[in-house]
């Protein structure tokens, strides 16, 4: 028997001031609540109730007691409804972590709307390229390309990534448009910094490294569409990071008949948590809002 359940059986029988009373309250026998509050008083050591025949009294140390015994009680009650009340309705802090070019080509414009939407969920957002820990970094949510790294964790698929190469107009237009893969090596080739993203592979049948002209690092995909606008050369970059300059005209794809990736496998961006038997509501809503909103 727990020691909460004891102090439960306590407050009831100072409450009503008999244990049959109490037995009553919790459907049980008399004597199974005596035992109980006998083992109560063994364990503390020392006498909580001055039991008679007719009346139940409590003894000095037993009117401390009860003090105590009534605000854990409550306290833990108000606990309960707090978990409760926050397993059903959608509110609380909410940590989400994300690389910056998705973030803010793809995250952040969604972020006003969902606040709209749901006012009591309080988000922090970080924008980092670094390799976060879910549970060490206290993050409920994080976006991020690539494999799962841990069986404990849940991926949920944003969209595809979808690499093109592309340059301004400007700058096709003063050194021409490459003919084919091999011709790269003629081009100023902007990389992007991460380990995992500086090489260039064409996919037909399998991966194909290219051979390019070393030029440009930067160690973000925003930190290369500005150089992509003011023609420094070709980038490897995800559809999602430049649909709007593609759009407009700023930007033009080059070799659109290819398909490329920056390693040896296409790849897609995930929403990533940790696999729990239940999911807080706050964690699911923004993962609906997610898929939802954002646009493949």
């Amino acid at each position: 028997m727990s020691m909460l359940t004891r102090l439960h059986y306590f407050n009831c029988v100072v409450e009503t001031g008999s244990i049959s009373q109490a037995s009553r309250v919790f459907d049980l026998q008399p004597s199974s609540i005596s035992r109980q509050l006998a083992a109560l008083e063994k364990e503390l050591g020392i006498t909580l109730l001055n039991r008679t025949t007719r009346n139940i009294g409590l003894t000095e140390a037993g009117q401390t007691y009860y003090q105590y015994s009534q605000r854990i009680v409550a306290e833990l009650e108000q606990a309960n409804r707090a978990v409760n009340d926050l397993q059903q309705n959608p509110k609380g802090n909410l940590k989400i972590s994300m690389t910056v070019g998705f973030g803010e080509s793809c995250v952040l414009p969604l972020i006003p709307a969902f606040i709209h939407k749901y006012p009591e969920v309080k988000i922090e957002l970080e924008l980092s390229e670094r390799v976060i820990d879910l549970v060490e970094d206290n993050v409920d949510i994080a976006i991020r390309s690539g494999r799962l790294p841990d069986s404990n964790l849940i991926a949920g698929k944003l969209m595809d990534n979808n690499f093109i190469l592309c340059a301004s107009p400007e700058y096709l237009n003063t050194h021409g448009s490459p003919e084919n893969t091999e011709s790269l090596a003629d081009y100023d080739c902007i990389r992007y910094g991460y380990s995992g993203w500086r090489d260039w592979f064409v996919i037909k049948g399998k991966a194909r490294k290219l051979t390019i002209k070393e030029g440009l690092v930067v160690n973000s995909v925003n930190g290369q569409k500005q150089l992509l606008l003011n023609h420094a050369g070709l980038a490897l970059i995800p559809t999602w990071a430049v649909k709007d300059e593609l759009n407009n005209g700023t930007l033009l794809q080059v070799l659109a008949d290819s398909i490329f990736s920056p390693y040896e496998s296409l790849s897609s961006t995930y929403a990533i948590y940790l696999k729990r038997d239940l999911i807080s509501p706050k964690v699911r809503v923004f993962l609906d809002f997610l898929k939802e909103n954002i646009t493949k």
